[in-house]
């Protein structure tokens, strides 16, 4: 028989498994204990910390006299130029950051050109061009934290 302590979303378990003989029965499962019926977690071990109790919900704040005028929204960023009409869209494949961009703005492009460099998850990782054709748009820059399918380069 071995023991083991596990974690399951933050609360411990001492977990004990029987090693079973080549060819014998698997045993008949346990029924599904009703959640009143669960035992509290097993105290954790040094080197787990159990999770901190979750902070009680504050008190609402009392109504505040409503202000003379609403404050104007911020203007929203001036969008990045629109790819042409009928222009192949290269798009972030998963969120990063721009490393480099090895093309610009008239390029001619082959298919399966190295368009960008693009940083995510600690691996950089080359972005090609899917159509020959030339860059219409480049909008992203150097250094651009981008999410998955931002749009990047624009070929027409």
């Amino acid at each position: 028989m071995k023991r083991f302590n596990i974690v399951v979303n933050g609360r411990a378990y001492d977990v004990q498994v029987d090693e079973m003989a080549p060819g014998a029965p698997a045993p008949a499962p346990v029924p599904a204990a009703m959640p009143s019926a669960i035992p509290s977690p097993v105290p954790s071990p040094v080197g787990y910390a159990a999770p901190a109790p979750a902070p009680a919900a504050p008190a609402p704040a009392p109504a505040a006299a409503p202000a003379a005028a609403p404050a104007a929204p911020a203007p929203a960023p001036a969008p990045s130029a629109a790819p042409a009409a009928g222009a192949t869209k290269v798009t972030a494949p998963m969120p990063g950051n721009i490393l480099d961009i090895k093309v610009k703005e008239g390029d001619h492009v082959e298919a399966n050109d190295l368009l960008l460099m693009l940083e995510a998850m600690k691996m950089e990782n080359e972005i090609f061009s899917p159509a020959t054709g030339t860059v219409v748009g480049v909008h992203v820059k150097k250094g651009d934290a981008v999410n998955s399918d931002d749009l990047l380069i624009s070929i027409g």
